[in-house]
């Protein structure tokens, strides 16, 4: 089975809304503003990118990524391993054509199914609704977590507010920096 990674900037109050940037959230750009930048704190992120042999994504995080990671240097792995857009909604002529293959997955059952073949690590960026959905449904296998020292109120979460039963997790490696973020990186227990 395939190891699921959800990977998130994260607001300590659990938000990862817009953390880049994007348009429309009052605290878009949160992971840049007023925060001192310490390469070592993001090294995680190159090693995701090794480690994936695929990408998972909901329909809003492809539209916003799609455009612009392809021509990134910064993301130039992620380019060539297989790509998975769940959505019920997008079409073939909504993917773009310079970020290699990309499959659009239409439920949860399709995600689960994508879990049980051959393969390594399946990597989950961005995608907020997606990630409560996969928790909700227990796909999530770890959580690679940079948690900023930051309360932004409101904003999409990373977790959902479902009435469930507890989930037990489990830290594997975590550090903090001069700068108040912390590397969490968490398996879940099963």
């Amino acid at each position: 089975m395939r190891t699921l990674i959800s990977t998130a900037f994260v607001s300590l109050d659990g938000v990862v809304e817009a953390p880049g940037g994007e348009p429309g959230y009052r605290n878009s750009g949160w992971t840049f503003k007023d925060m001192e930048f310490l390469p070592e704190a993001f090294d995680i992120k190159g090693r995701e990118q090794k480690e994936a042999t695929a990408m998972l994504l909901g329909r809003l995080s492809y539209e916003a990524f799609s455009p612009v990671w392809p021509d990134m240097e910064e993301f130039a792995d992620y380019k060539v391993i297989p790509k998975y857009v769940v959505s019920t909604t997008l079409t073939d002529g909504g993917l773009v054509s310079n970020w290699g293959e990309t499959t659009i997955l239409r439920s949860l059952d399709e995600v689960a199914a994508l879990k049980e073949t051959e393969g390594g690590p399946i990597i989950v960026h961005g995608s907020a609704a997606l990630n409560q959905g996969l928790s909700d449904a227990g796909l999530i296998d770890r959580y690679h977590l940079l948690v900023f020292p930051l309360l932004l109120g409101a904003g999409k979460r990373l977790f959902s507010a479902t009435d469930k039963d507890t989930q037990k997790l489990k830290l594997v490696e975590h550090e903090a920096y001069a700068n108040g973020l912390q590397k969490n990186v968490f398996d879940v227990v099963r």
